[in-house]
């Protein structure tokens, strides 16, 4: 069991904090970015989100991907392997039939957590070398059909009343340029509003699922290897799946490590060493326990070894 029980009731991974008690970068440190450039900066501070383009590499993207059909038991040839029951409840009830998929610690996953374009972005993000990534999964979104519906929806991971210092972020596994396709959407305009926006809302509003009433929410296109990482202030989430495109990503957020929490640490060794899952309220695991009967521990490189916290930076 993760040592807190602080995403016992809300979406957020429980794999790191859900806020950090370091700021996001101001960039008054003076230093260079080392992958964003001065426009996705801009686009960074306006709208709370950006892409970085070929974050990793469009060939281990497509691998990941096809290792996700394979752990899924599902043919990406044959639609009709598509459409199954969910193995375990969800209790996050808008997740259901949106294709999560209950693998955290699979080589795959770690390989793209791992990749230092991915860690420099979050640098440029953090405005720190020091970082901790977070073990969480991957989405498999199928075209909506009878009986396998979904609602589209907007949601924050956390509280923004309560301030969150926190990013997210999301791995495109497939191509996913078409906008009827399952996929990250957001609300820019929120994000910059939100402060008189909550002054037109009811008192006992979802401090989780906003009104978005008279918002247009923006689909973000990504290609295989593109990350889109957000502001957690930012209100965001799944679109449905119009089309006949299969909607394939990770999701992937580094934050500051927390040097000083050694439960967190020993538990994310843990996860990591032994193909643990979070626990939480989005997070059901997977009852076959195929992480820990059919795959081994991964390998990581120096650099993975620190972002999990194995060692010391």
């Amino acid at each position: 069991m993760a040592p807190s029980q602080a995403h016992k009731d809300i979406p957020g991974n429980p794999s790191t904090a859900k806020s950090s008690l370091q700021q996001l970068n101001d960039r008054s440190n003076g230093r260079p970015l080392r992958v964003l450039s001065e426009g996705d900066w801009q686009r960074w501070k306006q709208d709370g989100y950006i892409v970085v383009k070929q974050a990793v590499p469009r060939e281990q993207a497509l691998a990941t991907a096809d290792f996700i059909w394979g752990f899924e038991e599902k043919d990406p040839q044959d639609s009709s392997t598509w459409y199954t029951a969910p193995r375990a409840e969800m209790q996050m009830k808008e997740l259901v039939n949106t294709g999560m998929v209950e693998c955290y610690n699979h080589q795959h996953l770690w390989n793209n957590r791992q990749m230092p374009r991915v860690y420099d972005a979050f640098v440029d993000i953090w405005g720190s070398e020091q970082l901790w990534v977070t073990i969480d999964r991957a989405n498999l979104n199928f075209p909506i059909r009878p009986g396998h519906a979904y609602q589209a929806f907007i949601h924050w991971d956390y509280d923004p009343d309560t301030k969150p210092v926190n990013v997210q972020g999301v791995l495109a596994l497939a191509d996913q340029t078409d906008e009827r396709m399952g996929g990250f959407q957001c609300i820019p305009e929120l994000y910059r509003d939100f402060e008189q926006w909550k002054l037109s809302q009811p008192a006992d509003r979802n401090r989780f699922m906003p009104d978005t009433t008279g918002f247009t929410p923006v689909k973000v296109p990504l290609e295989a290897g593109d990350l889109l990482i957000f502001n957690s202030l930012l209100a965001h989430g799944i679109r449905a799946n119009h089309g006949d495109k299969v909607r394939i990503a990770q999701y992937i957020s580094m934050m500051p490590a927390q040097v000083d929490n050694e439960p967190l640490r020993q538990w994310r060794i843990a996860s990591w060493r032994d193909r643990i899952a979070p626990e939480g309220y989005a997070f059901p695991g997977d009852p076959r326990r195929w992480e820990q009967t059919r795959y081994g521990t991964a390998e990581l490189s120096p650099l993975g070894r620190k972002l999990l916290g194995l060692d010391a930076w």
